[in-house]
Formats: C-alpha cells, sequence, structure tokens
C-alpha cells in the first residue's frame, strides 16, 4: 500500500505548492516535458525489454484498444445531447477514452492481486494503452485541435513522440541482455514517473474550475470508471469466455482512472486544459472507490 500513499502524497504536495506559491505557474509544463521525454521513455524501453510475450495474454492488449474504440463512439454520441466543442471531445477522449494503467493500474493491480498480476498489467500499458496513444490518441489530438496539419506531419508527431520511439526501442532490444547498470538506470528514471506526474496533476488542478465543466466531467467519469469496463467485461468475460487472472487484471486495468499522460498530451495541444486536469484530478481518488467495486465484481472469474 506504500504505493497508494507514495500517489496521494504526491497529489496533495502538488496541490499543496500550488496554493502556497513556492513554485512558478509554467511548473506543470516542466514537470510535463520532463515526464514525456524522460520518464515514460525510460520505464517503456525497461518494461517492454522484460516482457515476456505469451499467445494468452492477447487479452490485455486487445483491453485498450476496444476502449479507446468504445469510447469515441460513447463521447461523440454524448456531444449530440450536450453541446461540446472540439477541443472538450478532445479531452475527453485522450483522458476517459484511455486508463491510468500505469503508475495508477500497477500499484493498485499489486494491492489487489499481488505481483503475479503485474506482467499482465505491464502488458496492457506498454502494448495497449501507451501505443494506443502514442498512434490514435496523437492522431485525435492534432484532429480536435483545430489546426491545420497535413497527414505526413501527423506521421511525423507520431514517429517523433518520445513514448512511441521508446516502445520501438525496447521491442528492438528484446533479444539483448542489458548490463546491471543500464538497468537500474532505466528503472530509477522510469520511477519518477508516479511522483511527477502526481505532483504535475495536483499542481494543475483547480477545483474551482469545475463550474462550468459539470456535465463534461460527469460524462468523462461515467464512461471511464463504469460504462467502459463494464463493456469489456461483457465482451470478454461473458461473450468470450475469458477467465482466471489474466481476465480480472484486464478488466481491472480497464476500470483504472483516466491517463495522465493523455491529459498531459491535451493539454499541450490546448483541448480545454481545465477539463483534461479536472477528469485526472477528480477521477483518480474517486477510482479508489470504484476500484474497490471492480475487484469485488471481479470474484471468481
Amino acid at each position: 500500500m506504500s504505493n497508494l500513499a507514495l500517489l496521494a502524497i504526491c497529489f496533495g504536495m502538488g496541490v499543496l505548492l500550488r496554493k502556497t506559491e513556492r513554485l512558478p505557474e509554467n511548473t506543470t509544463a516542466v514537470l510535463n516535458a520532463f515526464i514525456i521525454h524522460v520518464s515514460v521513455p525510460a520505464l517503456t524501453i525497461l518494461s517492454v525489454h522484460n516482457l515476456k510475450p505469451d499467445a494468452k495474454l492477447i487479452y490485455p492488449i486487445l483491453m485498450a484498444w476496444v476502449l479507446f474504440a468504445l469510447g469515441v463512439g460513447f463521447y461523440k454520441a454524448a456531444s449530440r445531447f450536450h453541446s461540446m466543442s472540439d477541443a472538450t471531445l478532445g479531452a475527453l477522449i485522450l483522458t476517459g477514452a484511455m486508463g491510468n494503467t500505469a503508475f495508477v493500474g500497477l500499484p493498485m493491480i499489486e494491492a489487489f492481486y499481488g505481483k503475479e498480476g503485474l506482467p499482465i498489467g505491464i502488458l496492457a500499458d506498454q502494448m495497449g494503452t501507451f501505443l494506443v496513444l502514442s498512434t490514435l490518441g496523437i492522431v485525435t489530438a492534432a484532429r480536435l485541435s483545430g489546426s491545420d496539419i497535413s497527414n505526413g506531419t501527423i506521421v511525423k508527431r507520431i514517429v517523433l513522440f518520445p513514448p512511441f520511439q521508446s516502445l520501438l526501442a525496447g521491442v528492438l532490444l528484446i533479444p539483448m541482455d542489458f548490463p546491471f547498470w543500464a538497468e537500474d538506470v532505466l528503472s530509477k528514471l522510469g520511477a519518477t514517473l508516479p511522483p511527477l506526474a502526481l505532483l504535475s496533476v495536483g499542481f494543475a488542478l483547480r477545483l474551482s474550475h469545475i463550474r462550468g465543466q459539470e456535465a463534461s466531467l460527469a460524462i468523462g467519469l461515467l464512461y471511464k470508471l463504469i460504462v467502459g469496463p463494464a463493456a469489456l467485461y461483457l465482451l470478454f468475460i461473458v461473450l468470450l469466455g475469458a477467465d482466471g487472472l489474466t481476465a480480472q487484471v484486464t478488466i481491472f486495468e480497464a476500470a483504472m482512472p483516466p491517463m495522465i499522460v493523455g491529459g498531459i498530451v491535451a493539454m499541450e495541444y490546448g483541448l480545454n486544459p481545465r477539463l483534461a486536469a479536472l477528469m485526472v484530478g477528480v477521477g483518480i481518488p474517486l477510482s479508489f472507490a470504484t476500484l474497490s467495486v471492480w475487484s469485488w465484481i471481479l470474484q471468481g472469474v
């Protein structure tokens, strides 16, 4: 449970540091840049390199892609009933159509399912969530940001997106044995991701920004915490008959709160930064309750 305590403390520190004005206003931008260019790539290379591929683990990989596709459909349908700008729609897709499968997901998996569930979670994160973000997520951000961006530019941004580059590097380096010092360096750099990410979210969170965003926030969290994982439960477990630890962890990962790095990308592209911060900042503490319910539902699967 120390991992969960770390997340809560760093989140609270971010809020406190903003209120006391001990850090400059551009702190979030600096932290986000470090996360995307250093923390995420280090964790991705190490995690992908150490994965042991297994055909039985197709469900964790597919989970993120199905969750994203259903999320896009859900949010677009919701936008017909609740008028949304492209920026708001983009913020919801980039945060609510992808889960926080790494630095909230992995500690929660370890807390509820033990270390044996971690490889499943890593696969769901690296080959699922981050790959979706690095491809479909970047395309979505570019299209909904209102910029006149060509397909070639979008492809270039995907190729140059550090998490995507690190994913490719991790795959290419699988046949090689890392020396101890390299694993240690990558591990320590990757370990900066959870505290810095939660510190960044806490610093960016403004609860006063909820005013005017209530409906969009409710729609976003409804899908991410309830509707999305329920749809995956029906598809994978009820219809396809998946069971055991792999099925449990897969659905548990689908139920994770909104994606922090997706929120960071939304902010960088100017896609309703206030809503993106609220989705993550409100969704994470709320998920501590909803994940407990999902863990109970998944018992015996």
